[in-house]
């Protein structure tokens, strides 16, 4: 279908948002408005389209972002719908990495929550233009103006109200269109499909002229042609505004806000015509820049389907026991039998189908062009992360970076069968999720199996059981600590060895001091510039950060530290990187010996919503668990408060929650940093 479309009627969108905030109802009702899908599907009820997983049914929550493309006039609209929940960020990450534009969708009664705030610095990482819809106008305590002051204040961002609300909660009807100054009213009894535009209603033209005002001046602000018809009063068309509005929130120097009810069905026609009219098509991007896989030189793909090809593959899925590879095509054309070239890992692999998706559903395309986000079946051991391109015209796009796991759990198969499978399946969802980790704990010959946090777990053994049918006796939770050193500490370390015939040695001196907090592992050279060669330093540099994997109190991996090469002594006619790999390593286990080490245990940013009624309890509970309150912030018989505390104190902190305030609290928690025990 898209191989027909022009590259400039693509948009690439994602929805992202805080859990519960409306993300997959929105998407739904896009579906259903452009015919996509013939019913409404509700979360609620398990029956929503991209929310496709059993789990994700059960739970009401969205997992695994799931791909699909629909028609809105004469734009196709390629839509990633991301989950709202901390613990599968890693989902986020994946789609913003590839995605050109994206819809910020908040809840008018809570704003901009905690994983908002995450979410939105993830898109501000990979600079991606967005609009932003204020859903639920029609809940109790929806305040619209309310969630844009927070928009400014929390995100730091601009933004431009380009259509108020009529009337809020059970008094919800329609939007003012500020740039066509017009009111929309939605036709209940057509589910939403059919609506009247109207004059705007006598009582709300002040305060609908007074907000267009303030919609010019800011658009003045940052465009130099409408700042000059604005400031001598000349009439500028809705055109012009259109364009002006485009062109700035291209640039990231404005966000569109919108507003409406997704579950009532109001609001997304209008919100689809600003993702035509406001998102940017691959064409208005800058050209993707990679580096040649050989002499590390940068390069620029355009998006053209006669370039040389560019892609990237965001994701893997294991679907009924077939890998499936989701790419994004940035330049080039991408076909069905086609030979492509994998320079991270310096492989050929054949490309046996190309897919267009719908959620679960596949469809069979023979090529896909640049704009294009596509399934793949086919790649052998290509994962996600990685470049395709042409073997002639090799280029290596910039890699994603992962969180580290937080939190594990012994895991040990309970029969015989199981224990048969349990390494095929784990194998499948490291494949599949580059955030979990498997190891083996030498002590117990436990599988340990390690997360973004508990709900990331559960859905693992959840999908364990119910996808590949096997059954796993899971340990308590165990948190994944770090280790650090308190005083410098000084190594040596020498290798003489013969191998293969041949002549192994080296000398190296290093020195470890403590970094800063949250500074990693960071490793220098102090020798003098020709007293080493660059790739024998890298060959030390490898080994130490192999031996910092395992540190001496408990052999957690050792961060926060500065690493200093000193002194090496060496012969010209017995150097090697396995030599220098080999002593650097051992010269850092020395030093990590003598050191004085210390654990660093996870500390989690807690936000609890809570009833008036119940904070005292709350705020005790908290602090017997090592909590301490940063602040309270009143708001409509709820407290918001925010909390830090360390992680092993907050398993099994949802139950206890539910029963302080009567099921009426909620919760949640995400990573913010390693500290001392």
């Amino acid at each position: 279908m898209s191989n027909k479309i022009k590259i400039e009627k693509i948009r690439n969108i994602g929805i992202i948002a805080h859990i519960d905030a409306g993300k997959t109802t929105v998407t739904e009702r896009i579906l259903y408005y452009t015919g996509k899908s013939h019913k409404l599907g509700e979360v609620h009820n398990g029956e929503a389209v991209m929310d496709w997983m059993e789990d994700e049914q059960n739970r009401g929550i969205t997992i695994t972002s799931a791909v699909t493309a629909c028609k809105w006039k004469d734009k196709e609209v390629q839509i990633i719908d991301t989950p709202g929940h901390v613990d599968f960020t890693i989902e986020v990450e994946r789609a913003l990495r590839v995605l050109d534009g994206a819809v910020g969708v908040f809840c008018a009664v809570g704003g901009v929550e905690p994983q908002s705030e995450t979410v939105w610095r993830q898109a501000d990482k990979y600079s991606v233009p967005r609009i932003a819809f204020i859903n639920k106008m029609d809940r109790t305590g929806a305040d619209f103006f309310n969630a844009v002051a927070m928009m400014k204040d929390r995100l730091k961002t601009n933004p431009l109200i380009i259509q108020l609300p009529v009337g809020k909660e059970d008094e919800f009807t329609g939007v003012i269109d500020l740039i066509e100054m017009k009111q929309i009213v939605w036709d209940d009894e057509t589910l939403g499909a059919e609506f009247q535009v109207n004059e705007i209603g006598s009582d709300l033209v002040k305060e609908a002229e007074d907000y267009r005002e303030i919609l010019l001046e800011q658009i003045s602000e940052v465009d130099d042609e409408i700042m000059e018809k604005y400031l001598s009063e000349e009439i500028i068309s809705i055109d012009e505004l259109k364009q002006a509005i485009r062109k700035a929130t291209i640039l990231n120097k404005l966000v569109p806000v919108l507003c409406g009810s997704a579950l009532r069905n109001k609001g997304i026609q209008p919100l689809l015509d600003a993702i035509a009219s406001f998102l940017p098509s691959p064409v208005d991007l800058p050209p993707v820049r990679g580096e040649d896989p050989i002499t590390g030189e940068k390069i620029d793909f355009p998006a053209k389907r006669t370039a040389p090809l560019a892609a990237l593959i965001f994701k893997v899925s294991m679907i009924e026991g077939r890998k499936l590879s989701f790419v994004r095509v940035y330049s080039g054309k991408l076909e069905a039998g086609q030979e492509v070239y994998n320079p991270s890992l310096g492989i050929k692999e054949k490309i046996s189908r190309v897919l267009k998706m719908h959620a679960n559903k596949r469809e069979r395309l023979n090529e896909a062009y640049a704009g294009d986000i596509v399934g793949v079946v086919g790649l052998k051991r290509s994962s996600t992360g990685e470049t395709l391109c042409s073997p002639s015209d090799q280029v290596l796009l910039e890699k994603m970076e992962y969180e580290d796991p937080v939190i594990s759990i012994a895991i040990e198969p309970k029969t015989h069968a199981d224990q048969e499978k349990l390494d095929e399946v784990l194998e499948k969802f490291i494949i599949e999720d580059p955030t979990l980790k498997v190891s083996k704990d030498d002590e117990t010959g436990q599988t340990l199996l390690s997360g973004m946090g508990e709900l990331h777990l559960e859905i693992i053994i959840s999908r364990m059981q119910k996808e590949f049918k096997t059954d796993v006796n899971v340990g308590k939770p165990q948190v994944v600590y770090r280790e650090t050193v308190n005083t410098p500490v000084k190594g040596t370390a020498e290798f003489a060895k013969e191998i293969s015939g041949k002549d192994h040695y080296a000398q190296v001196t290093l020195k470890i001091v403590s970094g800063g907090r949250g500074s990693g592992v960071i490793f220098k050279s102090k020798l003098l510039e020709d007293a080493l060669r660059n790739d024998f330093v890298k060959a030390v540099e490898n080994g130490v950060r192999e031996a910092l994997g395992s540190g001496p109190v408990k052999g957690y991996p050792v961060v926060d530290v500065e690493v200093i090469l000193t002194n090496v002594i060496f012969d010209e006619n017995k150097a090697s990187d396995l030599a220098f790999s080999v002593c650097g390593s051992m010269a850092c286990q020395n030093a990590l010996t003598n050191a004085s080490a210390y654990l660093l245990e996870p500390i989690m940013d807690v936000q609890l919503f809570v009833p008036d009624s119940f904070v005292g309890d709350a705020i005790g509970d908290l602090n017997s668990r090592g909590g301490k309150v940063n602040a309270i912030n009143p708001k409509d018989g709820i407290q918001m408060v925010n909390v830090i505390a360390p992680l092993s104190k907050m398993f099994g902190y949802s139950t206890a929650l539910r029963s302080i305030t009567q099921g009426r609290g909620t919760f949640t928690m995400q990573f913010s940093k390693f500290d001392k025990v």
